[in-house]
């Protein structure tokens, strides 16, 4: 039965580092356009891991303009996701970071991690 389910698993992305929660990613994403296909960026917080095999994901928070937030969930083992880079980890006590979605300016920032 398991060499049945490995069959279909979808196989895992190999240009997604280890991601925790508060580190600040640029995630580019492949987006098709018509016939045209395209590389789009996406830069911002991970304020949510989710584990769980196949239905892996990642929820990345960006402050667009005028002060307005943005979310974006992504698989983890999507085709789609180009490559993630880790440019910051922040020091976090946190799995989820739900709150950082209350708080704007000054007090949005993280305490970055150094090793």
């Amino acid at each position: 039965m398991s060499d049945l389910i490995k069959s279909v698993e979808a196989p895992v992305n190999p240009n997604i580092p280890a991601l925790h929660a508060g580190d600040v990613v640029s995630v580019h994403v492949r987006i098709k356009e018509g016939d045209r296909e395209r590389i789009q960026e996406f830069k911002g917080t991970i304020i949510r891991l989710r584990k769980g095999g196949q239905d892996a994901n990642f929820t990345v928070r960006r402050v667009a303009s005028n002060g307005i937030g943005v979310e974006r969930t992504f698989m983890l083992r999507s085709p789609r996701v180009d490559k993630v880079v880790v440019e910051r980890h922040s020091q976090v006590r946190r799995a989820q970071l739900y709150f950082m979605r209350t708080l704007s300016g000054k007090s949005a920032r993280l305490k970055q991690k150094f090793n």
